[in-house]
Order: C-alpha cells, then structure tokens, then sequence
C-alpha cells in the first residue's frame, strides 16, 4: 500500500486514516499539524529566547540552508528542496522556524517567490 499524498511505500498495519485518505505517518503528522509560517506568537517566543538565555541553537539543516541562501542570494522553494536534498515537507518546517526567528523571509521577484535572508 502506498501513501496518497507522498506516493511511499507503507507496510502493513502502519497506515493512518485521514479524512478517508490512507498516509504514511509523516504524511499523517504533517496534516495534523500544518506548518505555519507567518505566527506573530511563535516569532515573539523565537526572538525572546535569546534574551532569556543562549542563543537558539540550529540544526545542521538549518545551517545549511542559511549557507545555501547566502551564497545564492535566495532560491525559489523548489530549488532550495533540490539543493539540500530533503522532502518539501521537512524543508517547510525548517523554513518555518527560520522564518520564526526573523533569519529568513520571502519575497517576490518577477512574480515568483524567493526564500532569502532577512
């Protein structure tokens, strides 16, 4: 059986039923959970806890994304998904929390979106 929004391989047993639609548990996790990337909330935490303690600390995915950004001057959301070689699903949770703590932003150029440094 194979998941109906990522199209991966499902064993037996650990299918996860979504609004009639059979996912694999990323998939299942990911509609139960939607990124979000403009949240006023989760920018003033992201910029707060800087002030509480250490700066937070990046994943090595997040890292990578800021070098890829800053050597390209920005991508397109495809091609940065292409660059660093990961599920787009993933990459929008990174993006998200980068977003978050105001290190990155979109913006358009010729009518197409770009992810760029803030």
């Amino acid at each position: 059986m194979n998941c109906e929004r990522c199209g991966d391989e499902i064993e037996a047993g650990e299918e996860r039923e979504h609004f009639g639609r059979t996912l694999c548990e990323d998939c299942y996790m990911d509609a139960l959970s939607p990124v979000k990337t403009c949240d006023p909330w989760a920018v003033y935490t992201a910029k707060s806890i800087p002030l509480i303690n250490e700066p937070a600390a990046l994943s090595d995915i997040q890292t990578r994304i800021l070098d890829v950004l800053k050597e390209t001057g920005g991508l397109e959301p495809g091609q940065l998904v292409e660059r660093m070689g990961v599920k787009p699903t993933d990459l929008e949770r990174d993006l998200a929390a980068l977003r978050h703590m105001e290190k990155i932003r979109a913006e358009l150029r010729d009518g197409k979106r770009f992810i760029t440094l803030w």
